[in-house]
């Protein structure tokens, strides 16, 4: 199997497209990575035309800039594999060696951010594997699922049932698809939703590697004491601090936390009721 791209071309909006049928969009468009104010049309060839037309038939977009660049520069690099712990991550295009004691996962990034090599993703997969050694773990959510990479990991530690949940719909068209690359489809969900909305979901193990924003609210709720044991993560050191503070209000107790270069923090606790 090749890398699904070899060059990227990315057309930066200000506003939201509204998503309809005739959008004029080829095979060519890989998708759409939307924020809050803007979106980020990909595609794997020059689209200028589909563009012009799509700012003709929704004329609050403004197009801000575009630019092409190889996927590799996109993704940063992606490395042949990854050996985090216990387990070894690798696209599908790169065969790994089978003479190994690592559990593989293969991931397919698309466009979307979250191959491993970042400090909080690293950490949580090892807080997965020690959440997993600890506790008899059945269920979890994972809110904020990017490529999906730690749901994989908690179905490959044994996890029967997960929820991945990403607002974005790039991203949980991303994590489904490495879903079905790892043939976990009978274990994970994959949702396009607010990861607010599914934290009175009650599970043995919630991870969320997720913006600090979303995370306040997430653990402002008594809800959150639904869980067994949580992974808390992407937390800056401001935030860190704000998230122990109000930890400490809860009958929790905090297990093991990470820090990557002074800045990613990373928390796994559990819930004492």
């Amino acid at each position: 199997m090749k890398k699904p791209y070899k060059t990227l071309y990315i057309y930066y909006l200000e506003g939201q497209v509204k998503y309809r049928k005739d959008l004029g969009f080829g095979k060519n468009f890989i998708g759409n990575w939307q924020e809050e104010d803007s979106s980020f049309l990909f595609f794997d060839s020059p689209a200028d035309n589909e563009v012009q037309i799509l700012l003709k038939k929704q004329p609050h977009l403004i197009l801000a800039d575009s630019y092409s660049m190889a996927y590799d520069q996109w993704q940063g690099g992606i490395e042949p594999f990854i050996e985090i712990g216990s387990f070894i991550v690798h696209p599908p295009w790169n065969k790994i060696d089978t003479d190994h004691n690592k559990i593989p996962i293969i991931l397919d990034p698309g466009v979307v951010f979250g191959t491993g090599t970042h400090f909080t993703t690293k950490d949580c997969l090892e807080a997965i594997e020690l959440a997993c050694y600890k506790h008899n773990i059945k269920t979890a959510s994972d809110l904020g699922s990017g490529t999906g990479l730690l749901s994989l990991a908690a179905a490959k530690s044994g996890i029967d049932k997960i929820i991945a949940v990403d607002f974005n719909f790039l991203a949980a068209k991303t994590t489904y698809n490495n879903i079905l690359l790892n043939n976990f489809e009978n274990r994970i969900i994959s949702i396009q939703g607010l990861a607010q909305d599914f934290i009175c979901q009650p599970v043995d193990l919630l991870i969320t590697n997720i913006h600090y924003d979303v995370m306040k609210d997430i653990i402002a709720v008594k809800e959150f004491l639904n869980t067994k044991v949580f992974i808390l993560s992407g937390l800056l050191r401001s935030q860190f601090q704000e998230v122990l503070y109000k930890l400490s209000k809860y009958p929790v107790k905090i297990i093991k936390i990470w820090e990557g270069e002074g800045i990613w923090h990373t928390v796994l606790g559990e819930v004492d009721l």
